[in-house]
């Protein structure tokens, strides 16, 4: 995965229920994994904005329920710093789900702003989104 420009703190962990910021038919996610996140042995794995992570939707369409699917976060609640020096923070944490491995979205519209560092990451998920913050 490329890199980012910003030094992303631990803000979401395994088991982390979050919302699903798209209109692909999940409402509530849990995060089940982190596709390419590295850690140390026998700690929880973490993840952040831009992060690649499997999720289990939990709330949404009946035939959805209970379905893994990849996901990308584009909001997290912890505040991380960009490089600039300034601090940035939601009011929520929101994902959006993949269709498949190249990064395509499920969805056709994403609720709410995505940042910058899921622009570099993720081109075909920002091309979606209504504001880039």
């Amino acid at each position: 995965m490329k890199a980012i420009s910003a030094i992303m703190t631990r803000g979401l962990g395994i088991g982390s229920y979050v919302i699903a910021a798209d209109n692909s038919g999940a409402r509530i996610v849990k995060i089940t994994g982190v596709k390419k996140g590295k850690t140390r042995k026998r700690r929880v794995q973490f993840c952040g904005v831009g992060s690649w992570v499997k999720v289990s939707v939990r709330e949404g369409k009946p035939d959805m329920k209970g379905q893994l699917f990849d996901a990308v976060v584009i909001r997290q609640k912890k505040p991380y710093r960009r490089l600039t020096g300034e601090r940035i923070c939601f009011t929520d944490n929101a994902v959006v789900l993949l269709k498949d491995e190249k990064g395509n979205p499920k969805g056709t519209q994403i609720k709410g702003p995505v940042p910058r560092e899921v622009q570099e990451r993720w081109k075909e998920v920002a091309k979606i989104a209504p504001a880039i913050v």
